[in-house]
């Protein structure tokens, strides 16, 4: 590797542009995306996912393109599509099949391509090699060459940015995870971990998420408990997190592209020797419980105070976490359709959302604003953007009918004094 070494990252989203920015301070890199709107938007220095800012963008020296041709000849294919779940909760493999199709077509003896997006054990060798195979007529493991190093982007997180964390490598050969280990290293401050092979890092990647939906559905499901008990979830936590090995994990709807999503790619790989996955399906279907278990809880309140249908509810925030515009697979919908089923009339606002996305992704028209008249017998807090975390009682009362509901879902407004004559809900 040196810097006249070429390096084409396929796929620019949360994942892809931020490593190719990176890379690009080391290396000749080229950025491509199929969506040509998303390529335009990143030459004029714009990133709608907020994962780099306008002035990196404008200084660093990556290049962008939605022509494939302009990606021939290149050293390294660094992938970085998104590999969601189909309806039936199987992995989607079709974006990281695409693109594999696509750089099969470009690449020349010698290549190495390199997997960051998160699949279950043996699919780059499995599934992506054989495809490349085909598209370049090149014979895997001898002209062209394998590597996975799983993402590890973490939205809106400021720390734990792709030049500070360790990547794990992993190649197809000991010469290749050594090219790939100094290419990574070029990028982080983290450092490396070379994995033992291509499979072991995959399954690294896959239960890093799957861990965290575990110890998150424990606590969703204590929190359910306690809640019929007439206790608070937060305070049990505020008190159990006093021990020093106390895993403080908080409660609600688990969405997002990776926690969310990479425990259905375990239990498929799982299935697939022949062993049900108990635990991590256990944690997916308490997870995916927690939305409509909201929705009911709310819906109870208002009926106590004899409003049933017809009721106004004001959900505040639709992404899947807080203080990021993504709205992928948000679990928000949930506590949305659940009431609205219910009856309830809702309207939803979110300070971070794309107007467009929320309407293609889920049929949700967002308010423009929150000016309107103090209508709403419900405000639902479900995502705690920091603007709706500094929320006063000033604040309700410009938004809420008098003897309103203060649903707090996330727990950030625990400390915050409600008006007169308001009710608070919180798990």
């Amino acid at each position: 590797m040196d810097q006249n070494s070429k390096i084409v990252v396929v796929g620019l989203g949360y994942v892809g542009l931020p490593l190719a920015v990176a890379l690009a301070r080391s290396y000749s890199v080229i950025g491509f995306d199929i969506d040509v709107g998303r390529v335009k938007e990143l030459e004029g220095g714009e990133d709608r996912t907020r994962e780099v800012e306008m002035d990196r963008l404008q200084s660093s020296t990556l290049v962008y393109s939605a022509a494939m041709e302009d990606l021939t000849g290149a050293d390294i294919y660094i992938v970085t599509v998104p590999t969601p779940v189909a309806a039936n909760n199987q992995p989607d493999l079709d974006a990281v099949r695409g693109a594999s199709k696509m750089v099969g077509k470009v690449m020349s003896k010698g290549a190495i391509v390199v997997y960051e997006s998160t699949v279950y054990p043996g699919v780059t060798q499995n599934v992506c090699g054989p495809i490349l195979e085909q598209a370049s007529g090149l014979a895997c493991g001898k002209d062209f060459f394998l590597g996975y190093s799983p993402e590890r982007i973490n939205p809106g997180d400021r720390e734990h940015t792709v030049d500070r964390i360790t990547k794990v490598v992993a190649g197809q050969t000991q010469e290749v995870a050594d090219e790939l280990c100094e290419m990574y290293r070029a990028v982080t401050s983290g450092g490396v971990f070379r994995a033992a092979d291509i499979k072991t890092a995959e399954a690294a990647k896959v239960i890093e998420n799957a861990q965290r939906d575990i110890n998150i559905a424990f606590v969703n499901e204590v929190a359910t408990i306690f809640h019929k008990m007439g206790i608070s979830i937060h305070d049990v936590l505020e008190a159990a997190s006093t021990k020093w090995n106390f895993l403080n994990f908080r409660p609600g709807p688990v969405g997002g592209h990776c926690i969310g999503v990479d425990p259905f790619y375990l239990a498929h790989a799982a299935v697939a020797v022949g062993h049900h996955p108990e635990i991590v399906l256990a944690g997916r279907r308490i997870n995916d419980a927690m939305g409509p278990y909201v929705a009911e809880c709310v819906a109870s309140e208002l009926d106590q105070q004899g409003r049933g249908a017809g009721a106004r509810i004001l959900v505040l925030g639709l992404t899947f976490k807080e203080n990021v515009p993504d709205l992928r697979n948000s679990r928000v919908i949930d506590i949305i359709t659940a009431l609205r089923v219910s009856g309830f009339d809702v309207d939803v606002h979110d300070y971070f959302a794309d107007v467009d996305e929320a309407k293609q992704e889920y049929n949700v028209d967002l308010l423009p604003s929150l000016n309107g008249e103090a209508c709403y017998h419900c405000v639902l807090g479900a995502v705690a953007h920091d603007k709706y975390a500094a929320y006063t009682e000033v604040d309700f009362a410009k938004l809420a009918a008098a003897d309103a509901i203060i649903a707090d879902v996330t727990g950030m407004w625990r400390m915050t004094e409600l008006p007169a004559g308001y009710r608070r809900w919180n798990l």
